[in-house]
């Protein structure tokens, strides 16, 4: 599969987006941004939390694979893993909801901005 490269303002732009994704996710589940952030392993729950963000990054706010995993400081493959992991957990009710009201809250907050 081939990525057309962003432009540098293009790439920018989605890096602030998913600053944004991170900073949503960290208030709604009470997590550090900062550890959100960390580049090393993470805690299970921390690492969770950062898998919804990535999901909710692609699914809710369409960038590929790719830009995600840049904007998370994370490589494409974590977060196609990432995805995977949270649809599948998602046949759970509770995490369902949980992930249904992280995507809602990441629409409304991006509702009105042009991501390209």
């Amino acid at each position: 599969m081939l990525h057309r490269r962003l432009s540098p303002v293009a790439e920018e732009r989605v890096g602030e987006v998913c600053e944004c994704v991170l900073d949503i996710v960290a208030a709604l589940f009470n997590v550090s941004g900062r550890e959100l952030r960390e580049t090393r392993r993470s805690s299970t729950s921390v690492t969770r939390v950062r898998q919804i963000g990535m999901y909710a990054a692609h699914v809710v706010l369409g960038l590929n694979m790719t830009e995600v995993g840049r904007g998370f400081g994370r490589d494409r493959t974590t977060v196609q893993y990432a995805c995977h992991i949270i649809e599948d957990m998602r046949d759970d009710e509770e995490f369902d909801r949980i992930v249904l009201m992280t995507e809602r809250i990441t629409a409304a907050a991006f509702r009105n901005m042009e991501l390209r």
